[in-house]
């Protein structure tokens, strides 16, 4: 129990939890024990990236199953991360979050047209807590290019924080940054922006066992994937109105979970695999996939992502598939099970040298074979280039990064000095996998649509099939 002469707010938050529902009933379980320890001064917020569209009960729900578990466990606030901001559309954020209890708080997120936050969000928030005034200014990580295409705005969120924690510092006890922007912005707010009493940070996954104190400001987050939940206690001084604190971030281990949270999962669950049952396509053989060889069903990818952007040529790897295609019908789960990445076709015009580089890495056994993360990547393994609309000859026997004899375009020799227009993905624009690929220029992201789309699209298309059986790599001696 706290002294007389001292109040104390206890604000526990999530962040980055990526749709791992394993974790949930049990966090709810421990919130519940917490918040009886302390029901009227207890704040709960969430970071951004609860969802995300690689679990099938967010997918097949569009984000229902992960609203029903915000609204069960009763956060307070909720922010959103680049998985909510980027990988659906405003209109479907809005019919998701129409059913939200809690406020989503983000300040750096504008509608193009009217500049104004869309009607599911607001700027920054007060709330009452137990004698607490607490103002909460949040902002998400700024892809300035991606969230245009969505008619957003994503405006510099150092900007927007400072003008929003401004606003509040006269009218608040408590000044609260939600911050899914990583934690070198994070640092970077705490050393510039006067007047924040405490960061809560994600994006970054990033895990802070104990608190950052970085002149007046703490910092602090809870890792990814619910391994951990956050607890910060402040306390009140009431004769002279200081504040302090402490926190930790608890692990979330074996232990009793909030039925109705295990209840609802399970339910949107059984939805979510209803919705996902539609048959999409019908094929008449299967589709193997090859991490270290060419396979038909990356050359579908290759096929699908050189038809949607109009490239002269794709380049995509084959991690991004995760299990044969069989025969016969496909739905829209069977895709979502093989592809679940939200990752974004692109195209960018890239140098004959940096394309040849890439090819050349590609014939690298452990190139193919390196795990990779982030930036929407949600296989195991990076795999081989596939493509359409090359010819490659090469060598395996010859020394590593000498082994293509020949790649031609069209009967012509590709040119290192020349640059193409190549359709491929957006994570390679950020350095991930193929390195040398992100000194393309002329980048143009392509949104809404995921790999799975393509794959779809591709399937229904008349001959893309038999297409796919067709030898882009060709081994000489």
């Amino acid at each position: 129990m706290p002294e007389t002469n001292q109040e104390t707010l206890t604000i526990l938050y999530t962040n980055d939890i990526h749709s791992h529902f394993e974790t949930m009933g049990r966090i709810a379980a421990m919130i519940d024990d917490l918040r009886a320890e302390a029901p009227a001064g207890t704040l709960l917020l969430d970071i951004g990236d609860h969802m995300d569209r690689a679990a099938i009960e967010t997918e097949g729900t569009l984000g229902q199953a992960n609203v029903d578990v915000l609204n069960l466990t009763g956060y307070d606030a909720i922010t959103i991360g680049n998985n909510e901001g980027l990988t659906f559309t405003p209109e479907l954020l809005s019919q998701t979050y129409a059913g939200l209890h809690s406020s989503v708080v983000c300040g750096n997120i504008v509608e193009l047209q009217t500049g104004q936050p869309p009607a599911w969000m607001r700027s920054r928030l007060v709330v009452h807590k137990d004698g607490f005034k607490i103002g909460l200014v949040a902002a998400t990580a700024a892809f300035a290019e991606f969230y245009e295409l969505l008619g957003l705005v994503s405006q510099n969120p150092l900007d927007t924080i400072a003008r929003d924690v401004g606003q509040l510092r006269g009218e608040v006890d408590l000044v609260i940054v939600m911050s899914h922007l990583g934690l070198p912005l994070d640092r970077q707010l705490a050393e510039t922006v006067t007047g924040i009493d405490l960061i809560i940070g994600g994006h970054t996954h990033h895990l802070l066992e104990e608190p950052l104190q970085i002149g007046s400001t703490w910092v602090t987050a809870a890792g990814k994937f619910g391994n951990y939940l956050g607890k910060v206690v402040v306390r009140r001084d009431l004769g002279t109105g200081r504040l302090s604190m402490d926190g930790v971030c608890l692990p979330v281990v074996e232990g009793p979970k909030k039925e109705k949270i295990e209840s609802a999962i399970t339910l949107q669950r059984d939805a979510a695999k209803l919705r996902l049952n539609r048959t999409v396509a019908v094929t008449d053989r299967e589709l193997p996939v090859s991490y270290s060889a060419e396979s038909p069903f990356g050359n579908l990818l290759a096929q699908a992502v050189r038809r949607h952007t109009g490239s002269e040529f794709s380049l995509v790897n084959s991690g991004q598939l995760l299990a044969n295609l069989p025969a016969g019908e496909i739905s829209e789960g069977m895709l979502h099970e093989r592809c679940p990445s939200p990752i974004n076709p692109c195209t960018m015009r890239v140098s004959g040298e940096d394309i040849l580089a890439s090819l050349e890495e590609s014939l690298l056994e452990e190139k193919r074979g390196k795990s990779i993360m982030g930036f929407g990547f949600r296989g195991k393994v990076l795999g081989g280039i596939c493509v359409d609309g090359l010819e490659i000859e090469y060598d395996p026997a010859a020394p590593p990064c000498k082994r293509i004899v020949r790649a031609s375009l069209a009967g012509e020799l590709l040119r290192e000095e020349q640059t193409y227009l190549v359709g491929t993905l957006d994570m390679f624009t950020f350095g991930v996998g193929y390195e040398r690929l992100k000194q393309g220029t002329e980048k143009r992201y392509m949104l809404p649509e995921f790999l799975r789309d393509l794959l779809r699209f591709e399937l229904q298309t008349a001959g893309a099939v038999e297409t796919c059986f067709q030898s882009r790599w060709k081994k000489v001696e």
